[in-house]
Parts: structure tokens; sequence; C-alpha cells
């Protein structure tokens, strides 16, 4: 007989919410440069390319979305070192306030037309700390909330984490959408979308201020109760688990390519390929933020019924199925059915979210676990999302068609599900000390 859910907690409730509102705001900031980076950064940062070739300089412009991915393997590397070493809660806090750092100077940065050829690579340096912060956010935050979860709950806790990028995405696209309604589009490029990006320093401080009243993992303590952590994770972790990270990396690069697809591509090509206007592509933006939101804690409550490996097989399966699909209706360039796409999107992009936190905790032991989760999704997301918008621009330039964009994702859910479907189902797995030897 499995015994009753124990009932949740104030404590508990403090451990979700600053796992969510971490990822929210973190996520936030993230994807306001990807959007930004759509819309005015090739004007304002790109000046003479944009001249000479409008299309080149959004492609240079979204491909400094994927330079910050590169540099989520370090971010992870060193969160996951003192975070297997220190604890969880204090590299979260100190991820929060890189990434609201970095997000504040972008806002405050001189363009182009200002201090020239200063104002591009300022733009990178600041985006490569956003990345750095990025890669050892998700690591410490999954964690935190797992290792605090009742066993027959960790998909589900797991989740809230997850839904801080739909909610992040929700909260960027719709700051945005309110600059473009009460500015003209002067007012927004000249100073307009600097405002999302200020608002950030507001968010930071809200965010701190919830995470620091987070106790530390209890899986954490118990470890540091009982044995002195590693001296030196990283090598430990590749000596034993380094078919695990891998394979946590490969199971994360479909959903990460197709969700950047949504959160930076989608408003790009609808606003300039399609020619929809950018209020209504924002809104269906948001519309789809919300499908995500709600597919992803699906998912982690599917992955406690079902198992995680299965939840991830049926997401990718629909994601596979719906790609040809999406890029006919966008085509139609009719805003209702470019909602629409969206929307049916997130279904399979929600069930091959949501029960990734639970899923790559059950992977590791728990010396190794905060460098073991966090690489592998930071290496998943350089070959999935970092340069999935840019791809996909090149695509459609060089075909002509977004079917070829389609096309590209469907490979990339057949590498995944090949992935997810090698890894014996984790769940339940013991999270504490008994999967390795006590020094």
């Amino acid at each position: 007989m499995t015994s009753e859910p124990r009932a949740m907690t104030r404590d508990d409730r403090k451990v979700l919410a600053g796992t969510l509102a971490g990822t929210t705001i973190e996520w936030y900031d993230f994807f306001i440069y990807a959007q930004a980076a759509g819309l005015v950064f090739g004007p304002l940062f790109l000046a003479p390319v944009n001249e000479q070739a409008p299309g080149l300089a959004t492609l240079i412009s979204l491909a400094t979305i994927g330079i910050s991915f590169l540099f989520r393997p370090l971010g992870a590397i060193i969160a996951g070192r003192y975070g297997d070493r220190l604890g969880r809660k204090r590299m979260l806090v100190l991820t929060l306030l890189l990434m609201g750092a970095a997000t504040t100077l972008i806002g405050l940065l001189p363009t182009y037309g200002s201090i020239g050829v200063a104002a591009p690579v300022a733009l990178i340096l600041l985006r490569i700390l956003q990345g750095f912060s990025a890669g050892g956010e998700w690591g410490g935050a999954a964690l935190l909330s797992v290792e605090h979860a009742p066993r027959e709950r960790r998909g589900w806790w797991g989740a809230f984490p997850q839904i801080g990028v739909p909610i992040g995405l929700i909260l960027a696209t719709g700051v945005l959408w309110i600059m473009s309604a009460v500015t003209t589009p002067e007012q927004f490029q000249a100073w307009g979308w600097r405002v999302p990006f200020l608002l950030s320093l507001t968010l930071i401080v809200i965010g701190y201020l919830v995470r620091r009243a987070v106790e530390e993992s209890p899986v954490f303590e118990e470890l540091q109760r009982r044995t002195k952590t590693s001296s030196a994770p990283l090598r430990d972790l590749f000596r034993h688990n380094s078919k695990n990270v891998m394979l946590t990396a490969l199971i994360f690069v479909a959903n990460n390519a197709a969700g950047y697809l949504l959160i930076a591509y989608f408003i790009s090509y609808g606003t300039t390929t399609l020619g929809l206007s950018r209020r209504s592509v924002l809104l269906a933006t948001v519309a789809g933020s919300v499908g995500w939101l709600v597919f992803t804690l699906y998912g982690g409550v599917l992955s406690d019924r079902v198992g995680r490996v299965r939840t991830f097989q049926i997401g990718y399966a629909l994601v596979f199925v719906w790609m040809i699909p999406l890029f006919l209706l966008m085509e139609t360039r009719n805003i209702w059915l470019f909602t629409a796409a969206i929307v049916v999107l997130t279904i399979g992009l929600g069930l091959s979210y949501g029960p990734m936190s639970a899923m790559y905790a059950e992977m590791f032991p728990v010396s190794v676990r905060y460098s073991g989760v966090a690489i592998g999704y930071a290496l998943g997301a350089i070959l999935g999302g970092a340069f999935a918008p840019t791809i996909a621009q090149a695509l459609v330039q060089s075909t002509g068609s977004a079917l070829s964009v389609g096309a590209y994702i469907m490979v990339l859910c057949v590498i995944s599900l090949a992935a997810v479907t090698a890894v014996k189902e984790p769940k339940g797995a013991d999270l504490g000390l008994t999967r390795q030897p006590i020094a």
C-alpha cells in the first residue's frame, strides 16, 4: 500500500514560491533580450549593417542570443561546483543578482549612434553575463524544489521552477506589448524598449527577498552532516556519470529549440516575414505562454502517474507531428490561426518540459547532482535553443519556406526521443545518500 501524500506546509509553500519567483525573474530578464533582439537591436546596435542589409542585421542580432548559451556551461560548472559544496540556496541568490545587474545595464546601454562599435561589444558582454547566470540558475532551482518534495509528488513540485519559463515569457511579452501600445514606433525605438530592462531592478529586489526566506535543501543538509562533500565534483561527475550528462543534454535539445521558436523567432517571423502587427503577434505569444504554463504543470503531474520517460515520449511525439501543420497555419497570415498554431504546439512543449526537474534530479547521486543537472541542461541548451532562431531565420531565407524550420525541429525531436527512451525509468529513485559511498 502507498501512504497518503503529506499535506503541504507553510515551509513547503515558501520553497515553491522561492523557486518559482526566482526562475520567473531570471527568465524574464533572459527573454526580454531575446525578444528585443528580433525587434530593435539590429537597427540600434548594428546600424551600418542594418542600412546595407536589414535581413543580415536581424540574423546577426538573433545570433547574439545564441552567444550567451556558449557561456551557460561555464556558469553551470562554477555554480554546480559550489552548489554541491556550499548549498543550492547560496548559488541561487548569486545567480539572481548577476542576471539582474546585466539586464539593468542593457537598459542603460548607449547605442551605436552614440558610442560606435563599443555599443554592440558591450551588448554582447552583458549578454554573456546573462548566459553565465542562466547556466547556474536552473539546476539549483530544480534541485531545491525536487529535494524538498515528497517522493510521490516530485514531478508536481519540480514543475514549479519549470513554469518560471512561460511566466517569465508572459511578463516579458506583456511588458513589451504595453510599451508598444503606449508609444509610437519612433518612441519605442528611441526609449520604449529600455523600460522592460530597467524594470528588472524592481523584480530582482522582490526575488531576492523571497528566495532568501527559503531553507536549504534537506538532502544537501543531510550530505553536509554525514560526509565531506567531494573537493572535485566535476571530476567525479564525468568519471561515474558521463553517460547521464550526455543523455540529459540530448533529451533537452528538441524542447529547447522548439521553445526558443516561441520565445524569440515567432515574433520576428510574424512581424517581418508575415507582416502581422507587432501587438497582435505579442498577444499570440502571451496566449502560447499561458498554454505552455498549463501543460508544463500537467506534464509534472502526469509524470508522477505514468513515469518521466513516458511523459517525455508523449510530449515529443506531439511536437513532431505538429511541426508541419504549425507552419502551414502560420503562413495563412491569419492572426487567429497563427495563435492557434502556437497554443497547440505548447501541449507537447509542456509535456516534454514539466517532468524535467524531477527526472534529472533522480538520475544523479547527491554529491554531484547540482553539477550534473546544470551541465546537462546547459549543454542541451547549446545544442538546442542557442542558435535555433538564427537557424530558423537562415532556413527561411535560403529555402523561401518555413516548412524547412519544421523539418529541422522534427529531426531534433527524433534525437531527443531516442535519448529519453534510452533512460531507465528513474521515477521514485532515492535522492538521499544511499546511492553513493559515505566518506
